[in-house]
């Protein structure tokens, strides 16, 4: 193992390969047919041949890397906004009277949209939300009301990391829960969850949940401009394509959730108390190209162990430490995706993994179905 130089703009390029995905964009708009297909092929299967042909990266860059140095990473996330909107309202203004493309080519484009957006947009959101600078906290929050999903922000902070490996966390799927369950279930229970953390952040501070200083205010307006603008920009047929790409993008967030931390769970304190999180309790992956693309977000076991760390530092760690995926996160997605060939895959791993953290735990019942364990000599 060796310690990259990540302050190299040579390190950095990789990771702009995202940028690819405009080109992809322009291409189905303007040749239509079998192009309509570019960007989900670019983002999923694309990086997956990548992966088979550049490997595993398990080199681990120094965490004292001063952060003035990393601004072509910064760069990166930063200008991300502005390309995504621009590309999107470009869709909506000549998707909806591209005369060249029928009605299904359309939809296939908003799909792709979807898969940009999900893949890439909600990615750097997830990157740009947990750093401290305003600009990057509220370039983060325009990311996600493409998508009309701003909730993420407080669902993610203030519950998800907190909880994680939990029963309090909606996000952390269940050990035999079928992707296409969990998905129904997190959609309500995410957006309760961040709204009701927010309420009661307010209420211990004396103020209603209508309290002009209650985000999801700001979540609302945002999300309201995003959908003038489409309407404004494609008319009601904009609109509705605007929704399917945001559709699909929560589609990919929510399916990228599930793979993280599958089966994972935290050991039970007792009085309602679990252990911190530990690189243990969320799946790792170093498959290369595909962190490319996901800024590192497959390094999943250090981000939650240090979440204020940047990408470019995030470390990866070996089967001692952290459970590992077979494969990147597109890959895996697509195996969330038929629950009987996602259990014969991931199951074994999960049984794997409670054997060797937690031998002691005998019962796992209360922890597949999201309760607290029982306490020893309870009726």
């Amino acid at each position: 193992m060796t310690t990259p130089d990540m302050t190299s703009p040579r390190s950095a390029l990789p990771f702009w390969l995202s940028l690819g995905t405009v080109p992809m964009a322009f291409l189905g708009m303007g040749l239509g047919g079998i192009w309509v297909l570019a960007l989900p092929l670019y983002c999923w299967a694309l990086f997956s041949l990548l992966d088979a042909v550049t490997g595993l990266n398990e080199d681990n860059p120094d965490t004292d890397t001063p952060e003035d140095q990393l601004y072509l990473y910064r760069l990166l996330t930063m200008i991300w906004f502005p390309v995504q909107f621009l590309t999107l309202c470009f869709m909506l203004w000549f998707v909806p009277q591209a005369g060249h493309l029928n009605m299904a080519e359309k939809v296939f484009l908003f799909i792709g949209m979807g898969v940009m957006s999900g893949t890439i947009g909600i990615n750097y959101s997830h990157e740009l939300m947990h750093q401290k600078p305003k600009l990057e906290r509220w370039l983060g929050d325009l990311l996600l009301a493409t998508v009309l999903y701003s909730h993420f922000r407080t669902e993610h902070l203030k519950v998800h990391h907190l909880y994680v490996g939990t029963p309090r966390d909606a996000v952390t799927a269940r050990y035999n829960e079928n992707f296409h369950r969990f998905f129904a279930r997190v959609l309500p229970e995410s957006w309760l969850s961040a709204f009701r953390t927010e309420k009661a952040w307010l209420a211990r501070k004396g103020r209603p949940w209508f309290h002009p200083s209650n985000p999801f205010w700001r979540y609302w307006g945002l999300q309201a401009a995003m959908m003038l603008i489409a309407l404004a920009l494609g008319g009601w047929m904009g609109l509705v394509f605007f929704l399917i790409q945001a559709f699909v993008a929560i589609w990919q967030l929510e399916l990228t959730n599930y793979v993280e931390h599958y089966g994972l769970t935290r050991r039970y304190l007792g009085d309602g108390k679990y252990e911190h999180a530990l690189p243990r309790h969320s799946w790792n992956a170093s498959h290369r190209a595909t962190n490319w693309l996901l800024i590192n977000l497959q390094r999943h076991s250090d981000h939650h162990y240090k979440p204020d760390r940047r990408f470019p530092l995030l470390q990866t760690y070996g089967t001692d430490e952290a459970p590992q995926l077979p494969f990147g996160y597109p890959m895996m997605n697509f195996v969330a995706l038929i629950p009987p060939l996602w259990r014969r895959r991931m199951n074994p791993r999960v049984r794997a993994w409670r054997k060797q953290f937690y031998p002691d735990i005998a019962d796992w019942q209360p922890y597949n179905k999201g309760q607290n364990p029982m306490p020893a000599g309870a009726p």
